[in-house]
């Protein structure tokens, strides 16, 4: 899913592989103990870990394997809490209610992507989304049903009214979209427990954040409890913040929460589709230190690909040897 107007480079294997090179050997006792220090839940995280992701699965394989070291660094995602992405096309209650029903059970709150808007990502690596209007109305109404009275966040459609600012998204779809998008925050809304958060992309995308206001209200953010910035990109948390901050001004002292997955060494230039040299960022967190900043949360499930670009699988499929790279790189 674009997350700015890119020209792609082209990337070498080597590249990756240098951030996937071997940690040097040190005394075992103290990187099990480190590991695990990494690994534990940030203060003020009240969010559920999914057992059965990718990375753990990753992480017990490689254990069974020998390869130690790897499966130790990769506990660095598998521990911690991401965003579930129901799939679209499909009915995400079966999925929703697993998560909800485990999380409720563990006291903590589920982390959700609502992706299916018609149109999706302009026919670009993200494409699909519901078939049509009514198609999108249904698919809310069971991802919903399905949140119940659980703890709930859901972070509502990435890109979409980004796209209608860049003009990605053709005018013909807009009055519609911003229509469906204040209609979906108003019946997950109506979960009693359910918290909402409308993308507003980032700050390398729209640079001009007062560009959002009025396309945001439109949308209805206004009905949302804020919006969410960086889904699956690399903004550093110091200029995302400051440019949440912005934006929230501009509406009046909106919250938000930001997606600090994978940006622990900020973007390479140039490039959002995969990039080398990325590290995980900040765990997920409420504990900001900034009112209006609600939590960082991990909304990009850190390992899985933006597309099928410098080597990337499709998007949304897991890559291992990419998790292992941030995992390394993020250093704590």
């Amino acid at each position: 899913m674009p997350r700015m107007i890119h020209t792609l480079t082209s990337l070498t294997v080597l590249a990756l592989a240098a951030g996937c090179a071997a940690a040097p050997d040190v005394d075992e006792a103290s990187v099990a103990g480190a590991a695990s220090r990494r690994a534990s839940p940030a203060p003020g995280s009240p969010f559920w870990v999914d057992p059965d992701s990718p990375a753990v699965r990753q992480a017990e394989a490689w254990q069974r394997e020998g390869r130690t070291e790897d499966a130790r660094a990769l506990r660095r995602i598998a521990d911690r809490p991401a965003a579930l992405w129901p799939a679209g096309e499909t009915d995400p209650a079966p999925r929703v209610r697993e998560a909800t029903a485990a999380a409720a059970a563990a006291g903590r709150t589920a982390v959700f992507v609502a992706y299916d808007i018609p149109h999706r990502d302009c026919g670009q690596h993200s494409a699909g989304g519901a078939a049509d209007a009514d198609a999108y109305r249904a698919w809310t109404d069971r991802f919903a049903e399905a949140l119940g009275a659980s703890r709930a966040v859901v972070v509502l459609e990435p890109d979409a009214v980004a796209h209608i600012v860049d003009g990605c998204t053709p005018a013909e779809y807009h009055a519609e979209r911003e229509r469906l998008l204040g209609e979906a925050i108003r019946r997950f809304k109506r979960q009693p427990n359910t918290k909402v958060y409308l993308d507003a992309g980032n700050p390398s995308w729209i640079k001009e954040p007062l560009r959002l206001v009025e396309p945001l209200r439109r949308a209805g953010v206004d009905d949302a409890d804020g919006f969410a910035l960086n889904v699956s990109n690399f903004q550093t948390d110091a200029v995302t913040r400051e440019y949440g901050l912005t934006l929230s001004r501009a509406l009046g002292g909106t919250h938000f929460v930001v997606d600090s997955s994978r940006n622990g060494n900020g973007p390479l230039p140039g490039v959002w589709c995969n990039p080398p040299g990325r590290a995980l960022g900040t765990p997920p967190t409420t504990d900001t230190g900034e009112p209006h900043l609600d939590a960082y949360l991990w909304v990009k499930r850190p390992g899985e690909s933006d597309g099928t670009c410098d080597g990337g699988p499709s998007a949304g499929s897991w890559w291992p040897e990419y998790a292992l790279a941030l995992a390394r790189n993020s250093g704590s």
